[in-house]
């Protein structure tokens, strides 16, 4: 998160200037992490490559979730045909994996960042959509929800006022996981063409780049690998711990004394 941050102000060399006298050159003070095939610094490249996958992850996440949530709640809050409806359509979207996404959108529309978000994002709709379901079912049979019907709110001003402040910790927490997601998802795209197109990075985009001189110069592919790993696992926690923060059962428990 920190190199994201920072690539977006300073980079330690260009990542858009070829340096051909300094392909593969090892481990230096000019170069912390060496240079990959085409001389670039592989510091910069990294930390251009983690801004781009964490960006696509973030809006992807967004896509998922702004268009996601409201479809959870109009579905908990109008039972019936527009519950179905909205089932289907979610049932439908998991047909499709962001990689068969991917694949229909750059066939229309050509690879890119763009596309690939767009495409994660998609992906992401149902899964929002299910827990902001899930989470709001249980929350229209409480009574602080009939009062609140009785007061003429509409189920749009409940959902908004009383429904989402309730299921905002189950939303954070798979906003996590989703982004842990999407940085794989995202890898995996521009490993195969279909996400970051040169000259822009990813981490995916430099493992791809990487393959072909990986029994030379494993650490043109080690490096970015590392860094998706490291992505994965940070998010992974990150959810672990805001759900054992937020979820009041779950602080309940871990404040008895259950070894026996």
């Amino acid at each position: 998160m920190a190199l994201a941050l920072v690539s977006l102000v300073w980079t330690p060399h260009p990542t858009d200037i070829v340096d051909i006298p300094n392909r593969f050159k090892g481990f230096s003070w000019t170069h912390w992490l060496g240079a990959d095939y085409l001389g670039r610094d592989q510091l910069s490249m990294l930390m251009t490559g983690v801004a781009t996958s964490l960006k696509v992850a973030l809006l992807a996440v967004a896509i998922g979730a702004l268009i996601g949530v409201p479809m959870g709640l109009a579905a908990a809050a109008q039972r019936g045909w527009l519950e179905t409806i909205i089932l289907r359509f979610n049932d439908f979207i998991f047909a499709f994996p962001a990689l068969i996404s991917a694949i229909i959108i750059t066939t229309l529309f050509g690879p890119g960042a763009i596309n690939a978000m767009i495409a994660i994002g998609i992906f992401n709709i149902p899964v929002f959509a299910r827990v902001a379901r899930g989470g709001a079912l249980s929350l229209w049979t409480l009574e602080y929800v009939d009062a609140a019907k009785l007061s003429g709110l509409s189920n749009g001003q409940i959902s908004l006022n009383h429904i989402i402040p309730n299921i905002a910790n189950l939303l954070i927490v798979q906003a996590t996981i989703q982004l842990s997601l999407g940085v794989l998802a995202e890898a995996g795209l521009s490993y195969i063409g279909l996400g970051t197109q040169p000259p822009e990075t990813s981490l995916g985009l430099m493992l791809k780049e990487a393959q072909s001189f990986f029994f030379g110069f494993p650490m043109q592919a080690i490096i970015p690998g590392m860094a998706i790993v490291l992505f994965v696992i940070s998010f992974n926690l990150l959810g672990d711990g805001l759900r054992d923060t937020l979820d009041p059962k779950l602080s309940k428990a871990g404040g008895v004394d259950v070894s026996g």
